[in-house]
């Protein structure tokens, strides 16, 4: 080989992989695709980011989803992990926590899903869809069974959504967002595999909301006073071997406090472009690992296959990148928003006869200029800098800047101490000598928790008494468990203030009507109970029956322009009122191992969305 030629062959090779390592800038935040053995940096990515969407292929009368992605191989277990104390329940329909939603989620699909990369509604168990006006016809995909080899057919439909979610059971919160004007839709059967939705007038989140898993009609209606079981239906103790799912894998093993294990489904109706079924990982593993301090422990011990990464240990893991297993990715902000919720109940417990927070502390909480100067009072810009190590920016609304309708015109305040005693005298409220009491002259002292082993929220609340301290509030802050917790906000309401967070969608803020309207199931900050409901005890504030009259209001527009406003109106209204104070919203950034391939990152859906196409090299059955 001559010198000029081994020189051009060296250009070529040079050129080659800056090809592959073209920076480019996706809109919504910067990636990392490890299609390639090489290392780039941080805000590098693969050219092709347009995830291709499966397609529809009928083979042999069974209507399949077909995979467009490179071929994969076939075997190996992804092993991933949860915070906390594991799933409460593996029943989607009364699921209210993230593990177990995500765990659910897991085993049962929907009739539709979103785009990854463009948010679209797309099919998922549906094969198809017509729209005459305010009637959706929807066609089932033919040949497609429960795991148990029974077919997927219109009963199932019918039954999910009339007798369970428009019926009311378990978990309320997708038939209350279904409610148009007070009415349900309505659906009918058309033949086995075809049904028809009904709604009273264009509903904007429509369509999205169709995605609620299907339920087996068969398997759920075995017991015969199962509506009376409901609830403690599929519970944690249920046997796994007994269990019909639909999704792309089926529980195998639930070990409390450790671990719970999925294994493919293997009557799932995806293939690939060989025609071969999906999903390629024969095993999907959730250690349940208590604390984050755990979760990077068995990381770095290459017991994960995945993490996601608080701001602390960014730099860390990044500077150890090139020499590692593992790839990082920027996924921009978070579509989830964290805060502290402030609880203005102010009803008395049925029973008892007991309020459930105490008439003085009542007085605090529903004292606009006190909440206010708790709002003022907080050091958002610490916060991001210290706790989040400036992987994160300061956060005043409702809906994340992830999302397509952020109002952007709040651009919120900087800490104002001044502004905080300025509003707390206006109510009549005292400082002396360190301490703040009100104009009774009860000492302002407040409990504030949050779960347990979320080290990030830990910090937070540490960080919120000290400063709630130098307005002269005094904080008792407790960690305590989730499921405890959980219970506290819905059934017993007995806290003052409460760190959380909440998922949410970047395309639809309809699907937090559960959280902002004055009846739902998560209306944190004014809970109200299930006897209040019934008995129509509701007796809003002005400015929470604003709300609903906005969210009503918005899901009966289909113009963007016009629900922007809607949507911007309810996020100033909480700013300005302020029963939730908002406090940062985290860069998503995640780790995950260089071996897991066909990874297509989104802003909209993370990193492994597509769990059937994923794949391990060098992966075994």
């Amino acid at each position: 080989m001559n010198r000029a030629f081994r020189i051009i062959l060296t250009i070529i090779i040079i050129l080659l992989a800056l090809w592959l390592c073209i920076r480019v800038d996706n809109g919504g935040g910067k990636y990392i695709l490890n299609t390639s053995c090489l290392k780039p940096n941080p805000n590098a990515v693969d050219i092709d980011l347009n995830y291709p969407v499966p397609q529809n292929v009928t083979i042999n009368g069974i209507d399949f989803l077909q995979s467009q992605l490179p071929l994969g191989k076939f075997g190996g277990e992804f092993v991933t992990s949860t915070i906390g104390e594991g799933p409460k329940t593996f029943n989607p329909f009364v699921s209210t926590d993230a593990t177990s939603s995500a765990m659910a989620d897991v085993m049962y699909d929907g009739l539709f899903t979103s785009n990854p990369m463009t948010g679209e509604v797309i099919p998922k168990l549906a094969k198809s869809l017509k729209i005459h006006g305010n009637r959706y016809i929807i066609t089932l995909r033919k040949g497609v069974t429960w795991s148990d080899g029974k077919p997927i057919t219109a009963d199932d439909v019918m039954f999910t959504w009339k007798d369970i979610i428009f019926a009311g059971l378990g978990n309320t919160s997708t038939r209350d967002a279904m409610l148009i004007d007070g009415e349900l839709p309505t659906i009918k059967k058309i033949n086995d595999y075809t049904v028809e939705f009904a709604i009273k007038r264009q509903f904007a989140p429509f369509l999205r909301m169709l995605s609620a898993p299907i339920a087996p009609k068969h398997y759920f209606t075995k017991d015969k006073k199962w509506k009376e079981n409901f609830d403690r239906f599929l519970a944690t103790n249920t046997d796994p071997k007994t269990i019909v799912s639909s999704g792309a894998y089926r529980l195998k093993e639930y070990v409390p406090a450790q671990r719970v294990v999925f294994v493919k489904n293997p009557k799932y109706y995806m293939i690939n472009k060989n025609n071969e079924r999906l999903p390629y990982i024969s095993k999907l593993v959730y250690l349940i690992v208590g604390d984050i301090n755990n979760q990077i422990l068995k990381f770095e011990a290459k017991e994960l296959d995945e993490i996601s990464l608080k701001g602390g240990d960014v730099a860390r893991y990044k500077a150890k990148e090139n020499k590692s297993d593992y790839v990082i990715y920027n996924l921009g902000a978070d579509n989830g928003t964290m805060f502290i919720a402030i609880n203005l109940n102010n009803r008395k417990n049925k029973d008892s006869g007991k309020y459930f927070v105490s008439p003085v502390k009542q007085r605090w909480f529903q004292d606009v200029n006190f909440r206010k100067a708790i709002d003022y009072a907080i050091d958002r810009k610490s916060m991001v800098q210290n706790i989040a190590n400036g992987m994160a920016t300061p956060l005043y609304t409702a809906e994340s800047p992830n999302g397509i309708f952020f109002n952007e015109k709040i651009k919120g305040h900087n800490r104002d101490l001044n502004k905080a005693f300025s509003l707390l005298k206006q109510s009549g409220f005292v400082y002396k000598s360190g301490k703040l009491y009100d104009k009774s002259g009860n000492r302002v002292e407040i409990d504030l928790s949050t779960n347990a082993g979320n080290t990030e929220r830990e910090a937070l609340g540490v960080m919120i008494k000290q400063d709630l301290a130098d307005i002269g509030i005094q904080v008792n802050f407790k960690p305590v468990e989730f499921n405890s917790l959980v219970n506290k906000i819905t059934n017993s309401f007995d806290w003052d203030m409460i760190i959380l967070g909440l998922t949410g969608s970047p395309l639809e803020p309809h699907n937090g009507k559960n959280v902002w309207n004055s009846k739902g199931p998560l209306h944190l900050f004014n809970q109200r109970t299930q006897f209040d409901i019934k008995n129509n005890n509701i007796y809003p504030y002005s400015w929470e029956s604003k709300i609903d009259e906005i969210f009503d209001k918005a899901s009966l527009s289909i113009d963007f322009k016009a629900r922007k406003k809607y949507y911007d109106e309810y996020q100033q209204i909480i700013y300005n009122q302020a029963p939730i104070v908002y406090l940062y919203s985290p860069i998503r950034i995640y780790a995950i191992r260089c071996k897991i391939k066909n990874i297509y990152p989104s802003t909209l859906s993370g990193l492994t969305y597509n769990i059937e196409e994923l794949y391990i090299d060098g992966g075994k059955e």
